[in-house]
């Protein structure tokens, strides 16, 4: 089955981001820096430690990160990220952490589509959705 990974692009804070959606999400994450990589010798020194290339792996899911995108870049403005929780407590508890030190643009609440649903700009300027479906009772 096809699936979406998304892929952010810092400016020399990936790591402290993609540290922070981790203690937010949980999953396991890796980093490649520059060192040891074939663009080493085509840095300049104040980059070797800049993050080339991260994941966060998490079921259903892989966010990717890196501080190799182009100057000037501005954050977060091109793309927002779902995500579908499996229950109350999980959208509510995903929520805070990501708001955290961002600007909440819609808080969780009820919609007309049977759903809780808040969406949020968190600290480092990336958008985030997040939508958990209520279940219908049967009769």
């Amino acid at each position: 089955m096809l699936k979406l990974n998304v892929y952010l692009n810092f400016d020399g804070n990936c790591r402290e981001a993609m540290t922070y959606y981790q203690e937010c999400l949980g999953g396991d994450l890796d980093f490649q820096t520059l060192v040891g990589s074939p663009l080493e010798d085509h840095m300049p020194d104040q980059r070797k430690d800049s993050i080339l290339h991260s994941s966060l792996t998490l079921p259903g899911f892989v966010l990717m990160g890196s501080d190799m995108g182009c100057s000037g870049l501005i954050q977060g403005t091109r793309m927002s990220m779902c995500l579908d929780c499996t229950s109350e407590d999980q959208i509510r508890t995903l929520f805070d952490g990501l708001s955290a030190g961002g600007n909440v643009k819609h808080p969780i609440e009820n919609t007309f589509w049977g759903a809780l649903f808040g969406d949020l700009t968190d600290k480092y300027g990336n958008q985030w959705i997040l939508n958990y479906t209520i279940p219908v009772l049967q009769d």
